[in-house]
């Protein structure tokens, strides 16, 4: 594009202004809580949406895919990195699985990959999917790891490592967890995981916009309604470093829109998919030395301040920063997705989701 045309667009488009939440409440001060974090330059782009017993209580975009163009976010359209959503996703083909009889959750996970370096304790797939299985975290650089591993390729990054503690006797919340959880279950059902994921829980709940991260490994405009990604800085954003996320699909890679994201929390709640006693052990906080990690299987289950029971995951990744919650007794669904490594904005998205959940039910 010309330079002087760029310079002349971006110097009429115009910010959005920031709105004043006095006296509002409900929609319309989650509303402008979402579009002030805009205004105030606190985030590029974000797409929202919020159902209650399965009707669009609130669905829109706010800011842009692309901020050198002013494209803007478009919730059903908008293809974001969903980071940490993804270890959701593997929890319901984890209990897909299970409910066609291809993998144990108790099983060792050398059962399923045999040839991985014995370590001095054994692990299950259970203690993978519920983050207590001493697998280490990342060090330096690998949270943007730029490498197009296959999943079964990217294990030497961290397979020779000891374990950090003996498993069942801690919690250590990490990626490589779901790296290892997807192998197993890639070798349980003798096809690439992205395709049982696929076939088993993307196509049937419709979710059309949601896919591996092959697409949008580099961070590239290529794909079209694929969100540019970001990084905030001092002075305002820069685009994300490249990273290709295809090896650590399963924990942190699959893309999506927010839409789609919403279609998976209501099949929770319309207990679609798989069987309530299939969810039940999904959604069953873990207990390490007799207490409750607030984990499940590939979920976060806890209470938020005001004490309202939800179930889902917070995500953070490069260029990517992400809310999913099911709240089941208000029956509300909560997607947020945000095309920037993590704001620090979480209080703000609280406030928000709060201001939906105080709703009357009246």
């Amino acid at each position: 594009m010309n330079p002087l045309f760029t310079y002349l667009k971006h110097l009429f488009s115009g910010s959005p202004k920031i709105r004043s939440l006095e006296h509002l409440q409900g929609l319309g001060k989650a509303d402008t809580l979402f579009h002030n974090l805009v205004a105030e330059k606190q985030l590029p782009g974000i797409g929202v949406t919020l159902l209650k017993q399965g009707e669009v209580l609130l669905q829109k975009g706010y800011g842009y895919v692309d901020m050198d163009e002013k494209i803007p976010v478009e919730p059903n359209t908008t293809i974001f990195r969903i980071a940490s959503i993804s270890k959701c996703i593997t929890g319901l083909a984890l209990g897909k699985m299970m409910e066609e009889g291809l993998l144990e959750l108790d099983a060792s996970f050398y059962e399923y990959v045999p040839n991985y370096p014995k370590k001095k304790h054994d692990f299950t797939l259970r203690q993978l999917a519920s983050h207590t299985a001493g697998i280490r975290g990342y060090r330096g650089k690998e949270f943007a790891l730029n490498k197009p591993y296959s999943v079964k390729e990217s294990i030497e990054v961290f397979q020779n490592d000891p374990l950090v503690f003996e498993p069942g006797k801690g919690y250590l919340y990490n990626s490589f967890d779901f790296v290892l959880l997807s192998l197993a279950m890639q070798e349980a059902a003798q096809i690439p995981f992205e395709t049982y994921v696929k076939q088993k829980i993307l196509d049937p709940l419709g979710m059309k916009n949601t896919s591996s991260p092959q697409i949008g490994s580099v961070g590239s405009n290529t794909v079209e309604n694929l969100a540019r990604f970001y990084t905030k800085t001092s002075t305002g954003f820069k685009k994300a470093v490249a990273v290709d996320n295809h090896y650590k699909m399963a924990g942190g890679g699959f893309l999506s829109t927010s839409a789609d994201i919403a279609i998976l929390g209501q099949a929770i709640l319309d207990g679609k998919l798989l069987k309530k006693e299939t969810y039940d052990q999904i959604f069953s906080s873990q207990l390490v030395n007799g207490k409750p990690t607030y984990y499940g299987l590939g979920f976060q289950v806890s209470q938020d301040a005001q004490g309202r029971h939800f179930l889902g995951h917070v995500g953070n990744s490069v260029g990517a920063y992400t809310n999913f919650f099911v709240y089941p007794v208000e029956e509300v669904v909560v997607s947020v997705l945000i095309n920037c490594t993590d704001p620090k904005v979480q209080h703000d998205l609280d406030g928000a989701i709060n201001a939906i959940l105080s709703l009357s039910t009246s």
